[in-house]
Order: C-alpha cells, then sequence, then structure tokens
C-alpha cells in the first residue's frame, strides 16, 4: 500500500467524499482571498453607506445583514456544513433559523453597545466553525471521543460568533486589546 490516504478515501461514502471535497473547496477559496476578505469584509460601497447614515434604520440595516448572509462564503460553507444530511425542509429552517437568532443576536448586540474585539480572533473562531462542521459531518467526534456534540446547540453558539464577526466591521474599534 504506497497511498494509505487513498485507501482511507476509497472507503469514504460518496457523501461524505463530496462534503470532503466541499471543505477543500473552500479552504481553497479562503487560503487564495484577499487580505480584505479574511477579516470579515464588508463592502466599500457599503461600509460608506453605513459610515454617511445616523439613527435606527431597520430596513437598510436588514438588508445589508441578509446581503451579509448569503453572500459570506464562512456562512455558506458552515450552513452548508449544517444543512448537508437534513432531508426534511423543517429540519432545514430548524437551524438555519438557529443560526439567524445567534448572528442577529451578537450582530445587534455588538453594534448598539459597541462592544468589539479583534476580527481576526473572530474571523479565526468562524473558520473553526467550518472545519468543526465538516468534521461534525463525517462522524469524527464520535469516532474519537464516542461523543455526538448537540449540533442545534454548536448551531446557534457558533451563529453567535459569525454575527459578532460583522459587528466587528460595521462597529467601532477594539477597545484596547491586542494579541501578544
Amino acid at each position: 500500500m504506497i497511498f494509505p490516504v487513498t485507501e482511507r478515501l476509497r472507503s469514504l461514502s460518496a457523501r461524505a467524499r463530496l462534503l470532503l471535497l466541499v471543505l477543500i473547496a473552500g479552504l481553497a477559496i479562503l487560503l487564495g482571498a484577499p487580505a480584505a476578505a479574511l477579516a470579515h469584509g464588508v463592502t466599500a460601497g457599503d461600509a460608506g453607506y453605513i459610515q454617511e447614515i445616523s439613527g435606527v434604520l431597520l430596513i437598510p440595516f436588514a438588508y445589508l445583514g441578509a446581503k451579509h448572509m448569503v453572500t459570506g462564503y464562512d456562512h455558506l460553507l458552515f450552513l452548508l456544513g449544517i444543512i448537508f444530511f437534513l432531508y426534511r425542509l423543517k429540519d432545514v429552517g430548524v437551524y438555519v433559523t438557529l443560526f439567524a437568532i445567534g448572528h442577529s443576536t451578537t450582530l445587534l448586540f455588538g453594534v448598539l453597545t459597541g462592544v468589539s474585539v479583534s476580527a481576526y480572533l473572530i474571523d479565526a473562531i468562524i473558520g473553526l466553525s467550518v472545519v468543526y462542521k465538516a468534521l461534525d459531518d463525517l462522524g469524527a467526534f464520535q469516532r474519537w471521543f464516542g461523543v455526538q456534540p448537540n449540533t442545534k446547540a454548536a448551531t446557534l453558539i457558533f451563529g453567535l460568533f459569525h454575527g459578532f464577526g460583522l459587528a466587528t466591521k460595521i462597529g467601532p474599534p477594539p477597545l484596547s486589546w491586542t494579541p501578544r
């Protein structure tokens, strides 16, 4: 056996191989992304609009949030991992709703209170969420630790981090935290 990895890949189901391919493609996109995209970027037009407005504008911010959720590769990869093995539309709705609740909660909290941390730290956690979900879908936690994590709780918790990532970009800069 010259290539043990190839033998392991052959033993995976077609669905697991597809999931692995999606994960590798996502990592390739991430590694090839410009530096601005690595820090939960906001388009220049959206950033200019956010700086020019003031007050509570529910509809424009709802639009910007929806745009962010459907164009952000991090959200798409995580949600793809969440819904990959779901067969009922009701289940897809539950998980997407949990993610949206978490995302919206920390986004509103971060923007309204001005609380912010390093966008790079949050982006590292967001990247971890995509890897976590891929490992979960492949059954790694059950094999390695004999435990299956609660996928609904994980979806909500990682949704909280994803929302805080956007809040760090549209809110004020971090208070005085710097990595050492």
